[in-house]
């Protein structure tokens, strides 16, 4: 009998522990159209399918599974792939029932059975859903016509945002300690209320953007990996790195450190952090934010602390490789010399052999007959003597260095026009050397022009040159001061380091 009662118990202690770790969400949705509907969440960037109901019956849509459903802000997705709501899943509402109906007013309908702390939530979308609404009416109903027109609208829309974050910060502070509360906490902006006159009279918007940056990330649980379940945590860290964080790769970098040492290193928040950083600053367009790149490669993907970010280890290889390869390339750094053959001088190289060569093997048993001679033809980068060097990378045949070479002439003689002293070392990437010779008789280029006739730089990897043209501005220590730039921005590079330089002194 014994036995018997404590098999019951196991039993019912089984169930009870399936039902304390699963989830079931169940929505009443009537009228609704779809033969099955997706249960999706938010993940930093992405919005990712967690579950799928393939069998609604008179509008009754279940997803259900054996274990927990993460914090998060989750969404109920059509057939067709379009939201139908939003609502939230914390530890309190595993179990939950939801009911609306399939309409225009899906969202006003929208009510919780057995979640208090849910309507709360569908009350704010409702709330700031009804004042989007009202004003586009108004905006829509008004004729800007004088002055005094826009000026009111101004004020309506002042009075609309005022009011949408007075009921924020209320349903924080509310709810602060819940989950929601956290989620909506990320969406509130922290702006000084009061703002001080300057002494000029004006208001201090240094001490504004002082308050603003210092506060930015108040009561923001960065060990929570519920954190990023929403879709405002991605746009937020996006903004803070585009607009708060001073423009500068070192004090961006400063930032990225503080940013992952608030976290757990284990975490999934951590590493989709790290991931975020690593592609912006890889791909980035900012001139010299490369550095950034460089710098989590080197204090991350160097070190192990990126073990666990990608699935396959030969892309951390990769990155550090790329890495690896941009580091000599930064702004700021003094450039890897260059050992090239002058245009002209083509026909003697072509004599020797250089242009016969086969195979590496060949060419180098040719290049080792005429040492002697080809190292005193050498035209080296670091002998070039001027204030800026303009170093352009470049092939006869390519339609954009094309364009861009009589652009680059252009810019060349205005500075000397302007007293500049300014010269161009122009690398040809091919050996064609009859036709290089020919486009820079036809286009007057009075330049530095030369080529790799020893084949011994390997400049597509020593500078990048995956795309032609390439233009590098380097100073007179052949410091690299810009790079990657168009031709028609030189000029004006040029003399804006002349003003820095002129200030220094």
């Amino acid at each position: 009998m014994k036995k018997f009662f404590f098999a019951i118990a196991f039993c019912f202690s089984s169930l009870f522990s399936f039902a304390q770790s699963g989830y079931e969400i169940t929505i009443n949705l009537k009228n609704c159209p779809d033969s099955l509907a997706y249960l999706t969440y938010y993940q930093f960037d992405k919005t990712l399918i967690k579950d799928t109901c393939t069998s609604i019956k008179d509008g009754k849509i279940v997803f259900k599974g054996k274990t927990k459903l993460d914090k998060g802000i989750y969404s109920l997705v059509s057939q067709k792939k379009a939201i139908y709501f939003d609502f939230f899943i914390d530890d309190n509402t595993q179990k939950l029932e939801l009911k609306s109906e399939a309409s225009a007013n899906i969202g006003k309908d929208l009510v919780a059975l057995n979640s208090p702390l849910e309507n709360e939530f569908f009350k704010y979308i409702q709330f700031i859903n009804q004042k989007n609404t009202d004003f586009q009416s108004y905006k829509s109903s008004t004729e800007l016509k004088t002055k005094k027109d826009s000026l009111s609208f101004y004020d309506k829309q002042k009075d609309v945002e005022k009011s949408i974050n007075d009921f924020e910060e209320k349903f924080v502070e509310t709810h602060k300690g819940t989950f929601i509360g956290d989620v909506m906490n990320l969406k509130v902006e922290k702006i000084l209320k009061e703002i001080p006159k300057a002494s000029n009279g004006r208001p201090d918007s240094i001490q504004s953007f002082n308050y603003y940056k210092k506060h930015y990330w108040d009561n923001v649980n960065f060990k929570d990996d519920g954190t990023m379940r929403n879709p405002f945590f991605h746009n937020k860290v996006k903004k803070y790195f585009e607009s708060v964080v001073v423009k500068h790769p070192d004090s961006v970098s400063v930032e990225i450190d503080k940013f992952l040492e608030k976290t757990n290193r284990t975490s999934l928040l951590y590493k989709y952090l790290l991931a975020h950083f690593t592609y912006t600053y890889e791909t980035t367009k900012l001139m010299g934010f490369d550095k950034v790149f460089v710098h989590i490669s080197d204090n991350y993907f160097k070190t192990g602390k990126a073990d666990g970010i990608y699935d396959d280890p030969d892309i951390v290889k990769k990155i550090i490789k790329r890495a690896d390869k941009l580091k000599p390339l930064l702004v700021g750094v003094v450039t890897q010399d260059l050992y090239m053959i002058k245009a002209e001088d083509f026909e003697k190289m072509k004599a020797m052999g250089f242009e016969d060569a086969k195979n590496s093997e060949e060419m180098t048993k040719v290049y080792y007959k005429n040492e002697p001679q080809v190292s005193k033809m050498y035209v080296k980068l670091s002998e070039v003597k001027a204030d800026y060097t303009i170093l352009i990378f470049w092939d006869v045949d390519c339609g954009h260095c094309q364009k861009e070479i009589p652009v680059l002439l252009q810019q060349y003689n205005d500075l000397l026009k302007e007293k500049k002293d300014v010269k161009v070392y122009s690398v040809y990437m091919q050996h064609e050397g009859e036709k290089y010779l020919k486009y820079i008789a036809e286009h007057q280029l009075p330049w530095i022009n030369v080529y790799d006739g020893a084949h011994y730089n390997n400049a597509i990897e020593k500078y990048d040159v995956y795309s032609t043209p390439v233009i590098y501005i380097l100073d007179k220590n052949k410091v690299i001061k810009a790079k990657r730039i168009d031709a028609n921005q030189v000029k004006n590079i040029i003399n804006l380091f002349e003003k820095e330089n002129k200030k220094g002194k």
